[in-house]
């Protein structure tokens, strides 16, 4: 039986320099009054929980599921959208 992370490390990912298609809109927000799940939930580990407090959002690898858009809906702290075409995730399922 394969591993996740052996499944994953299949994938390929064309980053979209300047150009990311998720942004936190207010950091401040997440560091404030939110218990931020993204840094839990997110299936590419793409959230991380800084030293200060706060998220620091690194997009590459990220498997555009779209749960980091529902688990911040509540906050609306998030600017999600699909990346530009030829840019993103390419799914192989060897």
């Amino acid at each position: 039986m394969s591993k996740v992370e052996e499944k994953l490390f299949q994938n390929r990912y064309l980053l979209d320099e300047g150009n990311p298609h998720i942004r936190i809109k207010n950091p401040e927000l997440c560091k404030a009054s939110c218990a931020q799940p993204c840094t839990f939930c997110c299936p590419a580990a793409c959230y991380v929980k800084n030293e200060a407090g706060g998220v620091d959002l690194t997009t590459d690898g990220c498997l555009e599921c779209g749960t980091c858009r529902i688990i911040c809906s509540g906050n609306n702290n998030l600017e999600w959208d699909y990346p530009r075409g030829g840019f993103g995730i390419s799914f192989k399922f060897g």
